[in-house]
């Protein structure tokens, strides 16, 4: 353990990029943690920072180090949870990063429901976008992902998949509210618009859209909350656009898939790390999570490309 304490002391350098800011949160003296460094340094053989003006830099070596210590902790966590699978008690701590999308009920309603069977794990869940998620799972920061069309990578290994409608979300009392089934992206276009800003998948895929229909569009309001999005078309005659996963039950909004003439569907995906072994508590979430997926929303993985 004094071994893996070195490595986790190397790890928070590497994060912090600053012996100091890395000493302050492992509440050591500076002094002390880069004695552990050169130690470490001197067992290799070989320098793993690079000494630079604004602090600290990984060199090649200690690149391959960082991969070798997130590995070794990924599997200490993992052995932990299976001893504690020993005992008939289910301990753990589950790290999961998703899309804005499933925030309003699908990641809840899951953490919920583990956690009722195994209140003894916990959970971390960051709330990123596509690119950023994936990048979570490939860093060790979370053990599965939930995105909206994330970027092809070859780092994660999908665990479910299938593929929703974009819908215009408006109030009760908007105009095109009045007509059931798909509404055309064009009608949209000649209303007030609330967009997700370009960081977000969701956005992306309606740019893609709209530079095959003709102009920009010009929205009235911009942001990267959907939370927001959607409290201000409750406010006003604005339209916003949110898959299904994403929007709560409120009988005030109104929603109405865009017509797959104009929009393609979004890609759902739950991954994680090709190759890792999760650790118990996560790979039992992981299993529960694609179960309930695979009810709500039908499985559809091959329709994926």
């Amino acid at each position: 353990m004094k071994h893996l304490r070195t490595l986790s002391y190397v790890a928070e350098i590497a994060r912090s990029g600053s012996i100091r800011r890395a000493a302050e949160a492992l509440n050591i003296t500076p002094s002390a943690l880069t004695r552990q460094v050169q130690d470490l340094e001197y067992e290799l053989g070989t320098p793993i920072f690079e000494r630079i003006a604004q602090g600290m830099r990984l060199n090649a070596a200690g690149e391959l180090l960082v991969r070798h210590i997130r590995d070794q902790f990924a599997d200490l966590e993992r052995v932990r949870s299976q001893i504690a699978d020993l005992s008939g008690v289910r301990r753990g701590h589950v790290a999961v990063a998703c899309s804005q999308a499933f925030v309003n009920h699908v990641v809840p309603d899951e953490v919920e429901a583990y956690r009722r069977r195994f209140p003894q794990v916990s959970f971390t869940v960051q709330v990123r976008d596509h690119a950023q998620a994936v990048a979570a799972v490939t860093a060790f920061e979370a053990d599965i992902a939930l995105v909206l069309q994330p970027p092809p990578s070859g780092d994660l290994q999908v665990l479910f998949a299938c593929r929703q409608p974009v819908c215009a979300l408006m109030r009760r009392a908007h105009p095109l509210a009045r007509e059931p089934g798909p509404v055309r992206l064009r009608d949209c276009l000649g209303h007030a618009l609330a967009l997700p800003d370009r960081s977000l998948a969701l956005r992306q895929h309606i740019d893609r859209a709209l530079v095959r229909s003709g102009p920009p569009a010009r929205p009235a309001v911009e942001s990267g909350s959907l939370e927001l999005l959607r409290n201000l078309v409750l406010r006003e005659e604005l339209i916003t656009f949110q898959v299904p996963s994403g929007i709560p039950d409120d009988p005030d909004l109104c929603a109405r898939p865009i017509d797959a003439r104009d929009l393609d569907t979004m890609a759902m995906i739950l991954g994680q790390l090709r190759g890792r072994m999760l650790p118990v508590a996560a790979a039992k979430f992981a299993d529960q999570l694609a179960s309930s997926l695979n009810r709500r929303y039908g499985q559809a993985q091959d329709q994926v490309q």
